[in-house]
């Protein structure tokens, strides 16, 4: 192996690092990382009355709604996910820290 094989090796090793560490963090922040098996990103775009029960079977709640907006909580999880629905789909889904979600079950209208 030359030595300039060796050194981008190394670097693809830290940088691999980083976003490992990237992942730790968004979950000790109480969120999932995008992508992981909490995360509900793969449902943006999705027609809301179709997707709602896959997010149910992922074990989500409704907790709270403002608007067209709903925060869903996984209580196995402490997940949290804000959705905001526009025209029938989810046109917005974002992984939220889990205290925006605790606390407000009956707050749900």
């Amino acid at each position: 192996m030359t030595r300039v094989s060796v050194v981008v090796l190394a670097a693809l090793g830290l940088l691999g690092g980083c976003v490992e560490a990237e992942d730790e963090m968004a979950s000790s922040a109480g969120r999932p990382a995008t992508g992981s098996e909490y995360s509900l990103a793969s449902f943006e775009g999705a027609k809301a009355g179709q997707a709602e029960m896959g997010i149910r079977n992922l074990g989500y709640e409704p907790v709270r709604s403002s608007g067209l907006t709903t925060w869903w909580f996984n209580r196995s999880t402490g997940a949290c996910a804000e959705i905001t629905t526009s025209n029938g789909r989810y046109s917005s889904v974002q992984m939220r820290a889990a205290d925006e979600c605790r606390g407000d079950r009956r707050r749900l209208r």
